[in-house]
């Protein structure tokens, strides 16, 4: 199992997970609100987080190759919704020493599975 996560500054979190989750759905299994979304991916699973920080994304590899296709289909449909903005993706390898909880009880799968 492997893990990454990042934060993307912007003033549009809720908008993008949103417009993210409804684009996925089509065809993998979503679950979202505003603030919370979580996608299962063919290997994997990211949970969104959209806060005033901006838009975080907890991701859990299953297979080999699930973390750089879980990246570049993040990267890749977040920067074409978000076109007008300029946004800096840095990826972080593993998961942050805390995990917003308190915000986002539902990432606790993601420790506890692993």
């Amino acid at each position: 199992m492997e893990f990454c996560y990042t934060t993307v500054k912007t003033d549009k979190a809720s908008k993008y997970l949103q417009q993210l989750c409804k684009h996925f759905r089509h065809k993998v299994t979503v679950d979202f609100d505003p603030q919370n979304g979580r996608v299962d991916f063919p290997g994997g699973v990211v949970h969104m987080l959209a806060g005033e920080e901006g838009l975080s994304f907890f991701c859990r590899a299953d297979m080999d190759d699930g973390i750089p296709r879980m990246k570049s289909v993040l990267d890749s449909h977040l920067l074409k919704f978000a076109w007008r903005e300029e946004l800096d993706i840095r990826w972080i390898e593993g998961l942050p020493d805390q995990l917003p909880l308190d915000r986002a009880p539902a990432l606790s799968e993601l420790i506890d599975n692993a």
